[in-house]
């Protein structure tokens, strides 16, 4: 806009000193011409007289002394009573020599009769309309620099808040709803500045009631959970130590101490007012114990769980949170997928993308736009796993998309472990 706005402004600056310049040249070059020939006439004049005088003394012409007085000038003087002209001055300037440059004349006739011709160069015309014409150019230019410095103070002033008012929405999407309380000085700007920091506020209570909800959840969750727990440990020590009670046992404490974590972790972000603190994951742990977990679920309906791409990277994130997204786009490939699911991790220099792919049809054309909404699904789900796996992601600073529908691929993009490496290269 800045940009623009200068732009306009030197164009309309440009157009109205060549509208005024061109006429201001021409006239500039008339006034010179003529006040020269002006002069000239005047030459001439005294010329003429002084001719009178020496014919009317001494009946002759002195040459000599008009050479004298007018060494620029190529004069001739031609006394009404004498068959031949006399001329002096210069001789380059005479108008029948074949080098003679451009020349300015004036003639006049006394009231004797005498006529007198004066002829000058007309160089010092042109040096004299060049040095109009760049004073003329200096003053055009000084124009628009000027204008353009105006144009870019006023850009500047009309910028400025727009691009403050964008910080603040950006501050406001974040999550910080703090009113920022700032004001322009112009109107508009400032009733947009208003409307944000009204629109802040009433966030900032609706972000409050969510979060004692999600407290007061979080805690009611938690109790019968450590009960469940409890109750599994009991099995376990009780038992008679078949082999198979005693694996499942330990697989149901697992999946109850993940659920735990799981809870906990919503009530601490609950309890902060900004975003969770991240931290350097390794993926490789995570996503092997991502497949160890779903691949007897899928070996059951003969697919597989497959984890490809490049080894040894790492994340800037939140543990339980990648493994709960990851989890939902591993369970979304197996309830509304077929075939084989991947995960693939990849290293892309300044973040780190994990794809989960299958086998499947895809995602319909009329549900790709609306995927991550809530209350959205295409295979009779709840519509709730991927709008929860996104918010999560979007809380600790990554992201997840629908990067192809057919089949269906889901990438999570997460930002590059601590120092911008994406890989572990060993301890250090």
């Amino acid at each position: 806009m800045r940009r623009r706005m200068v732009f306009s402004t030197l164009v309309v600056t440009v157009i109205a000193v060549m509208l005024l310049g061109l006429p201001l040249g021409a006239l500039t070059y008339k006034l010179v011409h003529d006040e020269s020939s002006r002069q000239l006439e005047g030459e001439a004049e005294l010329i003429g007289a002084e001719s009178d005088n020496m014919l009317g003394l001494r009946g002759e012409l002195d040459p000599m002394r008009f050479s004298q007085e007018h060494p620029d000038r190529f004069i001739r003087i031609t006394p009404a009573d004498a068959p031949t002209a006399v001329t002096a001055g210069d001789p380059s300037l005479d108008p029948e020599a074949a080098d003679s440059p451009h020349l300015l004349k004036a003639t006049v006739t006394t009231s004797r009769g005498t006529r007198v011709e004066v002829w000058a160069s007309n160089e010092d015309v042109q040096e004299s309309v060049v040095r109009a014409w760049l004073g003329i150019a200096s003053l055009s230019l000084l124009a628009i620099g000027v204008a353009v410095g105006l144009s870019m103070f006023q850009a500047r002033r009309l910028t400025l808040p727009l691009v403050d008012l964008a910080a603040t929405a950006e501050r406001l999407g974040s999550g910080v709803t703090t009113p920022w309380g700032h004001r322009y000085g112009i109107p508009e700007a400032d009733r947009v500045a208003e409307v944000l920091d009204r629109s802040a506020e009433r966030i900032a209570g609706l972000i409050a009631t969510e979060r004692h909800f999600a407290t007061d959840a979080s805690h009611q969750l938690r109790t019968p959970l450590t009960a469940l727990t409890m109750r599994l440990e009991e099995i376990l020590a009780e038992s008679n130590n078949p082999e198979v009670v005693r694996e499942e046992g330990e697989a149901a404490l697992a999946q109850t101490e993940r659920l735990v974590e799981t809870v906990e972790s919503l009530l601490g972000r609950a309890r902060k007012s900004q975003n969770p603190e991240v931290e350097p994951v390794e993926l490789d742990p995570v996503l092997n114990h991502l497949q160890a977990e779903w691949s007897p679920v899928l070996q059951q309906e003969q697919r597989r769980l497959l984890v490809t791409g490049d080894p040894g990277l790492t994340a800037m994130t939140v543990p339980t949170d990648l493994a709960q997204i990851l989890a939902t786009l591993v369970e979304n490939a197996y309830k509304h997928g077929a075939g084989t699911v991947t995960l693939r991790r990849l290293d892309t220099g300044q973040s780190v993308r994990v794809e989960v792919s299958d086998e499947g049809e895809g995602v319909p054309e009329h549900l790709s736009g609306r995927i991550f909404e809530r209350e959205v699904s295409g295979g009779g789900g709840t519509g709730l796993g991927l709008a929860l796996a996104r918010h999560i992601a979007e809380s600790e600073g990554a992201r997840v998309e629908l990067v192809q529908t057919r089949p269906t691929t889901f990438a999570l993009f997460l930002p590059a472990g601590a120092g911008g490496l994406s890989k572990m290269t060993g301890p250090v």
